[in-house]
């Protein structure tokens, strides 16, 4: 797999710093993306934590997951969180080496008090001092945060004096994207009160291929979660309930347990744990097996393959402006566009690392993460080809456009579409898949196909 060296570039080291008014928390931030464009050190918020251990602990979880590598555990990862500024939170995002955890700390308004909250996205430096100085943060004296360096300070410097160059796979790369196609089909399927989450989370098995046998499902049960080993009705999928093993820093101060996910299927599907802290939230997102990750998912593919989508993405980007909730009608009504073609747009967008997920709020929500949607388009084996069939006139639609034939070699495959949208085709990875892993080769050269035919984007091309 293709790798693209991703640089850290900071002022001096994230630290905790003693000060008269108690230790304060300094993050340093890399270079950035704000309203006013590119920044090499942005700064985003000064104030205190309202809660110092359970935010200390819920950043070290964030951590924990940016170094973890879940499938393979032997090849370490090193990547610095996320840090997105909403103008009334700060989130914080890391994906694992292995691209099948996600991490996200939402720290809400009343979680800080302090300054105004800006707007932008950069990376944070996560240090080893760092979370030594992190494990130590007591629940009974102020934490002053300071996410990005004080302004008087940045002018006595002549550049940066930490640098670092990590491999930042193309695969992680575009987890980032599927996860918020993935999540945007969760729903709320259970919530535990803070015993009865402390207890269930305790009791998961940690690590080895024993903890790996041991994944299925659960199904609420009263104030708790019973597993189950088949997924019926109501169940969530835990897939891989070793991953869950960040969560265990912050249960002493959890309030509650929220678990999202799919409709329960025949097979695995990805879910979300969130543990509600005070004034923020902590959410994982498993993709559906430990040795599977989020960048082979397929859920953005259709807005890829499509001309529509690319034109609408334009369009809906300049519309955004680091909300921390994003407004779906709001944004048809301001763009002209339909609701779904407004969707397919952010989920484009989401390939370039513009758009997030979130789950308790049923939001997306606007971050810029320094990624190129073309470039995940050029990098995708499926699309790759379905674009070549594209090009060498394999696809046939028969008349009504339900129905279409490729032609592959020396032979052909049918692609199905009924009257709800629902596409099915003869291949394989259908047959495999059923759709679960997005659309094969073959639906999306019918889809660019159908939409050319159309006199959409790309027609007469």
């Amino acid at each position: 797999m293709t790798q693209a060296a991703h640089a850290y570039a900071y002022l001096r080291p994230s630290a905790v710093l003693d000060g008269t008014d108690g230790p304060h928390l300094a993050l340093e931030t890399s270079g950035g993306t704000t309203p006013l464009g590119a920044v090499a050190n942005p700064r985003f918020f000064a104030g205190f934590l309202t809660d110092p251990a359970p935010a200390a602990a819920a950043l070290l979880a964030v951590a924990d997951v940016a170094a973890a590598r879940y499938h393979q555990p032997q090849l370490r990862a090193s990547l610095d969180p996320v840090v997105t500024a909403n103008g009334d939170r700060l989130r914080f995002e890391s994906f694992s080496g292995c691209c099948g955890v996600y991490a996200r700390l939402d720290v809400l308004r009343d979680g800080l008090d302090g300054d105004d909250i800006g707007h932008g996205t950069t990376n944070v430096d996560v240090n080893n001092p760092l979370r030594e100085a992190l494990t130590r943060i007591g629940p009974a004296e102020p934490l002053h945060l300071a996410v990005g360096p004080d302004a008087l300070e940045v002018t006595l410097f002549d550049g940066p004096v930490v640098e670092k160059k990590v491999p930042l796979p193309e695969r992680w790369v575009r987890g980032f994207a599927e996860t918020q196609v993935t999540a945007a089909s969760f729903d709320l399927r259970a919530e535990l009160p803070a015993a009865e989450a402390v207890r269930f989370l305790r009791s998961l098995p940690r690590g080895g291929g024993r903890a790996r046998a041991a994944a299925g499902w659960v199904v609420p049960a009263g104030r708790t979660l019973r597993p189950t080993t088949r997924p019926v009705p109501g169940a969530v999928c835990l897939p891989g309930p070793e991953r869950l093993a960040a969560l265990q820093r912050v249960l002493r101060h959890a309030l509650a347990l929220r678990v999202y996910g799919p409709v329960a299927g025949d097979g695995p599907a990805a879910s979300a744990w969130e543990v509600v802290l005070p004034g923020m939230r902590l959410t994982l997102t498993l993709s559906p097996d430990a040795s599977r990750g989020f960048s082979g998912e397929g859920g953005v593919l259709g807005a890829l393959a499509t001309g529509t989508a690319e034109q609408d993405a334009e369009l809906v980007a300049v519309l955004l402006a680091w909300e921390p909730r994003i407004d779906v009608a709001e944004l048809a009504e301001q763009s002209g566009l339909t609701p779904a073609r407004v969707r397919a747009a952010l989920t484009r967008l989401g390939t370039a690392g513009q758009i997030g997920y979130d789950t308790a709020e049923a939001a997306y929500f606007h971050r810029q993460l320094p990624y190129d949607a073309d470039r995940a388009e050029a990098r995708n084996p499926r699309l790759r080809a379905a674009h070549a069939l594209v090009a060498a006139g394999a696809v046939r639609l028969a008349a009504g456009g339900a129905l279409a034939e490729v032609t592959v070699d020396d032979h052909f495959q049918r692609v199905r579409t009924d009257e709800a949208g629902r596409v099915s085709c003869t291949c394989l990875w259908w047959a495999k898949y059923r759709g679960g892993r997005g659309p094969c080769k073959h639906a999306l050269a019918v889809a660019v196909v159908r939409e050319r035919a159309l006199g959409g984007p790309g027609a007469g091309a």
